[in-house]
């Protein structure tokens, strides 16, 4: 069948998509956007999202998921990994000098994935100072703590906890996710959105200055996490999440001296504009990769 310009096959329990461009699974689940991805021995990628266990691998332009139907495909993968996207398009909108050539060369199968929101914030309050194999332990630890048992071929996985389960525990039964001292703004945020104090569905009605802003007013969230909970969820498309790394790779890749974090955010918001979130992981990947700003 055709969905929305790729042709579909549905076979032993599994979606194949036929005609995917821009992807690459290594790309995409290891450019530091998500954590619930494990690379699978075969080279494919086993993950958690959306309270579905699915194991994704590509080849010669056919994305195959495996433990999915093809309703999941329609209501929930197509827009995960963002296949209504031109990627080609936007590469073009922002390689417009050799260093973002060379970024996009290096990171071309890069797809923005539209994490849960709720996850995508407590992931990121997570990965402040801290390592990926140390936030992806936290988060499955949370995973298991608090979420629901879900299976593929027996096989037992956990879903991420939504906020009223984290707030029934304590900040001390927290601890044992090793978050460390963000089990306090864990805790501190599932309380709030709790309490209605913040409401996570009213952040898409918002612009992206008053977006941010609102983040921000949850304890640990600074403007790097409140943009990378933006871009990661598929909010918003126009941050450029950005630390003290990220500083040192764009004094050494644009700016040639040092500069503030309000020059790069200028910088950002007059080069890629509407693109600059993909500008950024684009950037970010072939940076961290090639050790550039270290």
């Amino acid at each position: 069948m055709e969905y929305k310009g790729y042709k579909i096959i549905e076979e032993d329990n599994s979606v194949l998509i036929e005609g995917v461009k821009d992807f690459s699974p290594v790309h995409t689940f290891e450019c530091g956007q998500c954590f619930r991805w494990i690379r699978q021995r075969d080279g494919s990628y086993t993950g958690v999202a959306k309270e579905r266990v699915i194991n994704v691998s590509f080849s010669d332009g056919m994305l195959r998921l495996y433990n999915s139907s093809l309703e999941d495909f329609k209501n929930i993968w197509y827009d995960y990994f963002d296949l209504g996207t031109d990627y080609l398009a936007v590469k073009e909108k922002i390689t417009d000098d050799e260093i973002m050539k060379s970024a996009v060369k290096f990171g071309w199968g890069i797809r923005i994935l539209k994490q849960d929101l709720w996850e995508t914030l407590i992931s990121f309050i997570i990965s402040a100072n801290n390592r990926i194999p140390r936030i992806m332990k936290s988060v499955e630890k949370i995973s298991q703590l608090y979420g629901k048992e879900i299976y593929m071929d027996q096989n037992k996985y956990y879903t991420f906890p939504g906020y009223k389960e984290i707030l029934n525990s304590t900040i001390e039964n927290l601890n044992i996710c090793r978050a460390g001292f963000r089990c306090k703004y864990i805790h501190s945020a599932s309380k709030i959105i709790n309490d209605e104090i913040i409401s996570l569905k009213d952040i898409k009605k918002m612009d992206t200055d008053d977006a941010k802003s609102y983040l921000m007013k949850l304890a640990g969230v600074g403007p790097k996490v409140a943009d990378c909970v933006l871009l990661y969820s598929g909010t918003k498309q126009d941050v450029f999440p950005t630390d003290v790394w990220v500083k040192r790779v764009m004094e050494e890749l644009y700016f040639k001296k040092k500069c503030s974090l309000k020059d790069i955010q200028k910088m950002a918001e007059d080069k890629f504009g509407n693109f600059s979130g993909f500008a950024q992981q684009y950037l970010f990947y072939y940076a961290r990769e090639n050790k550039i700003g270290r």
